[in-house]
């Protein structure tokens, strides 16, 4: 199963610290989880095994809703900071409507992916 992992600068700690508080699911082999660059570093750094692709500011997030549209991509975590404004939000609402679209499961904050994840 592959999980894209996405978070907001003023969210990648707490992304970090989602990951960490579930390793014993994320570490599986059944899961595979790929994400937009910076995110992706910093998880690494943590210890965890991630396909880092391009940063979402210049097409991480289009990547990622191109493998959702693909059917690559079960589940989609997105710790988005709304209180901020981003560049690349068209690509952001890309990923957003492209999972609906596809019927792909998204969490854009924690409570709502601690619940995705106990699912698994």
């Amino acid at each position: 199963m592959e999980i894209a992992i996405i978070a907001h600068d003023g969210k990648k700690a707490e992304m970090v610290q989602f990951l960490n508080e579930h390793k014993s699911i994320f570490h599986q082999s059944k899961i595979q989880l790929v994400s937009t660059g910076t995110t992706g570093e910093k998880v690494k750094k943590a210890g965890f095994k991630v396909l880092c692709l391009l940063s979402g500011p210049i097409g991480g997030d289009a990547q990622i809703a191109a493998r959702v549209a693909e059917g690559k991509c079960q589940m989609v975590i997105f710790f988005r900071d709304p209180l901020e404004k981003h560049p690349h939000e068209p690509d952001v609402l890309m990923l957003l409507r492209l999972c609906d679209v596809h019927d792909v499961p998204l969490a854009t904050n924690p409570a709502t992916a601690e619940l995705l994840i106990k699912a698994l």
